[in-house]
């Protein structure tokens, strides 16, 4: 298939749609930063949860990732189409765990994220470089999550 799918194409295959962030993918002007804009809400929704809860729920769609980000960069026959915003959404997802409340957080772990996600400092660059398939598209921005979920925590801890 071609690089650039169609709406039609995304719209088309739940697999697809799933993992383009239900649709967030086809922003022409940063799809990973739509992708991440898009899950601020459902974040508003999980973050009322226990940490348990919330915690289970991410590591759930860090997996179904592995199989959706595959999946659909199979079909597309490109490897981490720039559209697979899934692993965005599991990545800040991981960011958020156990964030405080409030406007400030939210944005900041958006921005760490962004940051981490772009910059891929090691052993981030190392993951995407070397490990393919459905795996190496959610690694890297699992362990970006991961960084960014750290900074956030020292950042509250340092301020609080």
């Amino acid at each position: 298939m071609k690089k650039n799918p169609s709406i039609k194409t995304i719209f088309s295959s739940p697999i697809h749609f799933l993992a383009f962030g239900f649709g967030s993918g086809l922003s022409p002007f940063a799809p990973g930063t739509a992708g991440t804009l898009a899950v601020i809400p459902i974040y508003l929704l999980l973050q009322t949860l226990d940490l348990i809860p919330y915690v289970l729920i991410t590591c759930i769609i860090c997996l179904i990732g592995v199989y959706l980000c595959g999946a659909s960069s199979q079909k597309l026959g490109v490897h981490d189409h720039s559209g697979i915003v899934w692993d965005e959404f599991a990545g800040y997802l991981i960011t958020m765990i156990a964030a405080p409340k409030g406007w400030i957080w939210v944005g900041l772990g958006f921005i760490l994220f962004r940051i981490f996600d772009i910059w891929k400092p090691w052993p981030i660059n190392i993951i995407d470089k070397k490990i393919r398939g459905g795996l190496g598209i959610m690694l890297d921005d699992i362990v970006a999550g991961v960084f960014s979920l750290s900074v956030l925590q020292l950042m509250y801890i340092s301020f609080y």
